[in-house]
This record gives C-alpha cells, structure tokens and sequence, in this order.
C-alpha cells in the first residue's frame, strides 16, 4: 500500500478506505448551487409562462439571472456547436439565427424557441436541438429536398415534395428538375414523378409537366413533343409510350404530340410539313 504524506499506516484489522472516484471539476460547483438550478428548471419549465407574464416577482427572475451566472461560472457555458444534416443551408446563416455565441450559459438557451427560428429557414424542413453538458449544444436539421421547378405568376421557384417553396431566386442550378404547371402541380407531382421513374430513361427526358383541369396531366419531352395522359390509368399510357418508344422510337418521329387519353387508340399529330407530304405523296414539297 503507497502511503500518502502525512498518513499514519495502521497495524489493525479495520479495513482500508475505498477509493473515491475523482469527479470532472464542474461537478462540484454545480453540486454547490443545485437548489438555484432546479428553481431555474422550474421557471425555464412548467412556471416559463407565467415569468413571461410578469406575475413572477422581480426577484425571481434576478434570482434566475444569477442561477444561470452561477451555472456558467461552474463550466456548464456554450464552447461548441455540433452540427448535423446540413449540405445547403448556409452555416453562417444557421448560427446567426441559433443567436448563441461561446461562452453563453448553456441552461439558459430556449431551444423551443431556437428550432422554431431554424424551422423559418427555407432550407430546414425540421430541425432538433439538445444540450449536451457540460458545453455542448446539438443541433440535426432535416433540409427540404429540391423536387421541381414551379412556373409560378410568370416565374419558376423551387419547390420540395411537399409543395413548399424552397428558393424564389438564384435556382439556375436546378436546372435540370422537371418544370410543373398548374396552381395544384406541385401537391399532385409526387404521384407523377414516382410513375415516371419505372421507365428512368424515358422519364429523363421529361422537361415539364402541366396539371390539366387539376385530373390529369401533359407531358413536355426535350425535342418539344407533346405527350397527353389520361385521367384514368395515366400508368397504363405511361407504359404503353414507353413500350412504343423502345419498340418504334416513336420519339424520334416527326411529330408533335402524341395523345394517350384513349386506350383503344393511338393519336398522333405531326408537323404541318409532314401532314401535307401525307396529303400529296406524289408531289416534291
């Protein structure tokens, strides 16, 4: 047994004393001053409306002031931020409206009110912050995921699967998602582009969608033919021009829509140089 100085060694039978586990060095201040925390539980809690209803006296919000004085002096202050789930949304952006900086006393953060203010963002679809003694705040947003370029009042936005406008300006680099018509478009188009990813192929050359009548829809493809679904069954005609385009390329026909609102039939129109060779086959136009 190592003897510390200053300690007698002891030739009874009486056993020695257990180890005492060292603790972290904020432990002990807070340990120090935890009835004037749990008073800040309780008022950062269950007695929050009525503090900010001022029916609390003066006094016990002094005595919350100092309580979170206290806990920050014991170690519990902001010293990181960790941040999760975040490809688009500007950092800056996200920790100017978190409104936290280091040093701040990390009990005294309300994180209801800083997720609402991250949920404002049009990027964050949701977002969960939690702190983590002794200095660190959490923080996970879900971002919005680019679905479609909406044509809107005569201009294109960015809107997610749920309709929600993401970007008004600056979308150049979306370029390359499908262009939705129609007031409804974007609550219908999940629906849509989830029909048009069984043929991936014929589906990347889909440029724009238009929700006629908010029952059914018109397809743009990238060499300008017009593509009409039913109302009825648009997954049927799907396949079928799918079908037609890997059996005929009748994408690569000269013509300009292409109507699938009949199941019986097949509607082509062609260009009006290609209908009046079809009028007069014998003549050199």
């Amino acid at each position: 047994m190592r003897l510390l100085t200053g300690t007698i060694a002891s030739t009874s039978k009486r056993r020695a004393a257990p180890r005492r586990r060292v603790q972290p060095r904020w432990v002990k201040p807070v340990a120090r001053t935890s009835a004037v925390l749990a008073l800040l539980a309780g008022l950062a809690g269950g007695g929050w409306y009525l503090w900010s209803s001022d029916t609390i006296p003066e006094a016990a919000m002094e005595l919350r002031a100092d309580a979170l004085e206290l806990s920050r002096e014991a170690g519990l202050a902001v010293a990181d931020v960790l941040l999760e789930g975040r490809e688009r949304t500007d950092a800056g952006l996200l920790l100017a409206v978190l409104d936290v900086k280091r040093g701040d006393a990390l009990l005294g953060i309300d994180v209801a009110a800083a997720r609402e203010r991250l949920e404002a963002i049009n990027w964050v679809r949701s977002a969960v912050i939690e702190r983590r003694l002794p200095h660190t705040l959490y923080v996970r947003i879900e971002e919005r995921q680019p679905m479609a370029l909406w044509q809107r009042d005569d201009r294109l936005v960015l809107v997610d699967a749920e309709g929600v406008v993401i970007l008004r300006d600056n979308i150049a680099a979306f370029g390359h998602l499908p262009v939705l018509v129609g007031d409804d478009a974007p609550l219908e188009a999940p629906a849509l582009l989830a029909m048009l990813e069984t043929a991936p192929e014929l589906r990347a050359r889909v440029r724009a969608a238009t929700l006629v009548g908010e029952r059914r829809w018109n397809l743009l493809f990238d060499n300008g033919i017009d593509v009409r679904l039913p109302e009825e069954n648009p997954m049927g005609a799907w396949t079928r021009l799918a079908a037609l385009e890997r059996e005929h390329k009748v994408l690569a026909k000269d013509v300009i829509a292409i109507d699938l609102r009949f199941a019986d039939r097949l509607v082509v129109r062609v260009a009006p140089d290609t209908a009046k060779r079809l009028r007069n086959p014998g003549k050199n136009t």
